[in-house]
């Protein structure tokens, strides 16, 4: 009998997979996030931004240049000048300003009459001092060298005062025969300044950028020096109307010619006056806005370039960045042609089309308004193309579509997709923001949401944030 062996008759079993419930949950999950893996991955990046109330911060500070009009007096003679009309002064006229020492002996007694009596009196120490605290006042690290025009102009201080103490003794000496001392009158009335820097015939007529962008050169006229003829010996300021120059841009120089007077804060003394405002445009040279005054000529006498600040009240609006803002192109339609229709009852137009037969017939295609003039509307043009002919409602008379222009606008995104925005600019005479009305017709409100970069989506594109 043949023996059987039940090993060679054993077979692998094959566990069922068994899927359950949870397993499939499980996948459906790991499919549904891979699929938003993928979409993120594809998807734009849109940023919001809610549209608020807001001003700008602008930077009013300017660098001007101070027009007068000075009449440059020369010498006559030669010798050593001692002065005796203090610097921002009035003088009258004929009275005396300075003498022209041919000898130098009226140097010497100067000099002697200060080794003996080198105090000075209390008035004339207030002097010194006021010059002093003002030049404090006024000074900025970045611009070190006025610390060698303050102490010019104490020691010509010094000096003019010291001199005036000798005189008396004038007359003496030249009535000994061993000296001439030339009396030096002003010729006309003004306000005295000892300096020249070559700008004395600048006009608001005649400036340009040049003018700015050149180095500055000034020259203090010192006492006990030696002039020759034909030397400058002071300057007359003749008149107290004055005016500072100062180069703006032209969006500027429009804000400023509208508001016609400017609050101007003086920097150096933190004194505030009313400008009359006129602009010059130069072309190619510049363009600069002349800042008129009828007072403080006499606190700057000495001075030619003066920092300042304009002082002026913006009007605030809607604050939106310049990267929202952009312009796209519509069709110009009159207004008799639009109307109210289809499913809806939104605005559009009759377009007339061609049937099989040949027989014409019309259809109502919606459009949105984006603005109106008195005439037309402006109207999108993804529904309608240049040549269509649209029919006045209740008429037979026609329109050919071929006018078009553009409008600066954003896209307001609150409906979850980019609807265009007109916008009128109030300001943007900022690197980053500009100034907008608000809630005009066809545009923004406080807390709409747009689009911060206006070139990452297109015409009613949705949105997904």
């Amino acid at each position: 009998m043949a023996q059987v062996h039940g090993r060679d008759n054993i077979r692998t079993y094959r566990k069922p997979l068994n899927i359950n419930l949870g397993m499939m949950i499980f996948l459906a999950i790991f499919i549904y996030i891979i699929i938003c893996i993928v979409m993120s991955l594809n998807q734009k990046k849109i940023v919001p931004y809610e549209v608020k109330i807001g001003s700008l911060s602008t930077d009013n500070l300017y660098t001007g240049m101070a027009i007068r009009q000075e009449t440059v007096i020369n010498s006559e003679y030669a010798g050593y000048i001692n002065y005796y009309a203090r610097e921002g002064e009035r003088v009258g006229c004929y009275n005396l300003v300075c003498t022209v020492d041919e000898t130098g002996q009226l140097k010497d007694m100067i000099s002697e009459q200060n080794a003996e009596n080198s105090a000075l009196s209390d008035t004339d120490l207030r002097e010194v001092k006021a010059g002093i605290i003002n030049f404090r006042s006024g000074f900025q690290k970045q611009n070190f060298d006025s610390v060698y025009d303050i102490k010019y102009e104490l020691e010509g201080t010094v000096l003019k005062l010291a001199n005036i103490n000798v005189l008396q003794n004038m007359e003496a000496l030249n009535s000994t025969g061993n000296g001439i001392v030339n009396l030096c009158r002003s010729p006309q009335s003004g306000i005295i300044s000892y300096f020249t820097d070559g700008f004395e015939a600048v006009t608001p007529e005649t400036v340009t950028q040049a003018d700015f962008e050149r180095e500055y050169q000034k020259t203090n006229l010192i006492g006990n020096e030696l002039v020759s003829p034909g030397d400058p010996i002071y300057k007359l300021s003749t008149n107290e109307n004055w005016s500072v120059i100062i180069p703006v841009t032209r969006t500027k120089a429009a804000e400023l010619e509208e508001a016609e007077y400017v609050k101007v804060k003086f920097l150096k003394d933190q004194n505030e006056s009313w400008g009359e405002v006129r602009i010059w445009d130069k072309g190619a040279d510049g363009v600069f806005a002349q800042l008129s005054f009828t007072n403080s000529m006499i606190s700057f006498v000495n001075e030619r370039f003066l920092d300042i600040e304009l002082i002026m009240e913006r009007q605030s609006g809607l604050k939106v960045p310049k990267s929202a803002i952009t312009t796209k192109e519509f069709f110009l339609v009159e207004k008799e042609y639009v109307t109210k229709g289809g499913n809806t009852g939104g605005y559009g137009v009759l377009r007339e089309t061609a049937g099989e037969n040949g027989q014409l017939t019309t259809e109502f295609v919606a459009t949105q308004i984006y603005h109106e003039t008195d005439t037309d509307y402006y109207l999108d043009n993804s529904a309608l193309r240049v040549g269509d002919h649209i029919v006045k409602p209740e008429s037979s008379e026609t329109y050919t579509i071929s006018r078009s222009a553009t409008l600066k606008g954003v896209y307001n995104i609150n409906k979850g997709y980019a609807d265009f925005k007109e916008i009128q600019i109030l300001y943007d005479d900022n690197e980053e923001y500009a100034i907008i009305k608000s809630n005009t017709t066809y545009g923004l409100s406080e807390y709409d949401h747009i689009v911060l970069d206006a070139q990452s989506v297109d015409l009613n594109e949705f949105i997904y944030e």
